[in-house]
C-alpha cells in the first residue's frame, strides 16, 4: 500500500500500482464501483472529507466519489479538474485543490469551504499549497 485515507464512514487505499481499493459505507465513498474504471491505475494522491473522497491521477485530473452534496460530486467544477491539479485537501464536507498554475478550486458544502467565491480574486494565482 502507498497511502490509506479515511472518511467518517469508510476507507480507501492506493496500492503500489496506482489503483484504489475502497471499503465501508457504500453511500459515503466505501463503494467506488461506479468510478472503478478511473481508479484502476495512475492514482498518486487522495484525500477524504467526512463522507467523500477525491483522488489525483498522474495526469493531474481529479476523480471524486461519495456523498454528492459534500464533495463527492465535483460536476460543477469538473472542467477545472481535468488537468494540472497538484494537491487536494478536505474539510469535513468540502474539498480544495491546488492547481499547478497557482490557483485554487473548491467544491462541496458551501458553508464548509466548498464555496470560495467571496475570496476568489485572492485565489487565482500565487497559491503554493492548500491545507
Amino acid at each position: 500500500m502507498v497511502q490509506v485515507c479515511a472518511t467518517a464512514k469508510d476507507f480507501a487505499a492506493i496500492k503500489a500500482n496506482g489503483s484504489v481499493v475502497t471499503w465501508g459505507h457504500a453511500d459515503y465513498g466505501g463503494d467506488s464501483s461506479v468510478f472503478a474504471p478511473l481508479l484502476t491505475e495512475g492514482v498518486v494522491q487522495f484525500c477524504g472529507t467526512g463522507v467523500a473522497f477525491a483522488a489525483i491521477k498522474a495526469n493531474g485530473s481529479v476523480v471524486t466519489w461519495g456523498h454528492a452534496d459534500y464533495g463527492g460530486d465535483s460536476a460543477a467544477v469538473a472542467p477545472l479538474l481535468t488537468d494540472g491539479v497538484a494537491k487536494v485537501c478536505g474539510t469535513a464536507f468540502a474539498f480544495a485543490a491546488t492547481k499547478e498554475s497557482g490557483s485554487i478550486v473548491t467544491w462541496g458544502y458551501a458553508d464548509d469551504g466548498g464555496d470560495s467565491s467571496g475570496v476568489a480574486a485572492l485565489l487565482t494565482e500565487g497559491v503554493v499549497q492548500v491545507c
